[in-house]
């Protein structure tokens, strides 16, 4: 067991807790039960480490076997050693060391079908949103989620558990400038559907249908939204209608209801 929360590899691990050490290492860290389980479910080759408490290991065995089944490195810590690992005030006694998973832009594009369920987030800062959006996308089936250089680090812990699993389920492309994203989506057909307060289209009146090729939802800054340069330059500009007397809907609540526009759209069309 591993119980010196000042030893080299603890501190290594804590460290990808900065930005600039996940970019230059490659890897991250998963924290609780689901993000562990999901990773080692669908991911594993992924996977470097998993370190793991006593009472975890005794609480979340499926987890633990699963990992050892897949010949991972399982590790026992003491929960002071797994306190010091992770950044989060309550440790849920179970993390991962895992390798990012960034897909190339090129790849996800064309691996995209006809009907592509696709969601872009072109300056989205807020941790937790950005994981229910992409954990939004998973539920909705989604084929990919693209994210601009210019959105939180998808790698960020708070994402990681914002997205509860789901940051493994579908491919992630990161890092690429929104224009060069644009391009290639409409170089293979996919139409841009920009969610936005200020839309002229609402969205139980667009054509999700039959007869349309596939969508990519573009979501903006929660505070701010799109900028006109990205609104402009997409097909379409939609406005989620707001029935009650809320202002709006946060970034990743519209976000879904998007997304699951175009699932029903899609799932109906067959």
């Amino acid at each position: 067991m591993l119980t010196n929360p000042r030893s080299d590899r603890v501190k290594a691990v804590r460290a990808l807790s900065r930005r600039s050490v996940r970019s230059r290492t490659g890897e991250f860290v998963a924290e609780g039960p689901q993000a562990v389980r999901e990773a080692v479910a669908f991911r594993p080759d992924l996977v470097r480490d998993v370190y793991v408490t006593p009472e975890a290991a005794t609480r979340h065995t499926a987890i633990v076997d699963a990992a050892r089944a897949a010949q991972l490195w399982v590790h026992e810590v003491s929960p002071e050693v797994l306190a010091a690992m992770v950044d989060t005030e309550s440790p849920q006694g179970i993390a991962a060391v895992c390798r990012v998973l960034d897909v190339p832009l090129a790849s996800v594009v064309a691996d995209l079908p006809p009907d592509a369920l696709v969601c872009v987030l072109t300056n989205v800062r807020d941790p937790g949103n950005a994981g229910t959006v992409i954990r939004g996308a998973d539920a909705a089936g989604a084929d990919a989620v693209i994210v601009s250089n210019a959105s939180v680090d998808v790698y960020n812990s708070k994402v990681v558990r914002s997205t509860v699993g789901s940051l493994w389920h579908l491919p992630i492309s990161v890092g690429a400038a929104v224009p060069d994203i644009f391009a290639a989506l409409r170089g293979r057909g996919v139409r841009l559907l920009a969610a936005d307060g200020a839309g002229t289209t609402l969205l139980h009146e667009l054509n999700l249908g039959r007869g349309n090729p596939g969508n990519a939802w573009v979501m903006g800054n929660e505070a701010w939204g799109l900028p006109p340069e990205i609104r402009d330059a997409c097909d379409e500009v939609v406005r989620v209608p707001i029935y009650g007397h809320a202002e709006s809907l946060n970034l990743a609540m519209a976000a879904t209801v998007c997304l699951y526009a175009s699932a029903e759209a899609r799932r109906v069309t067959g």
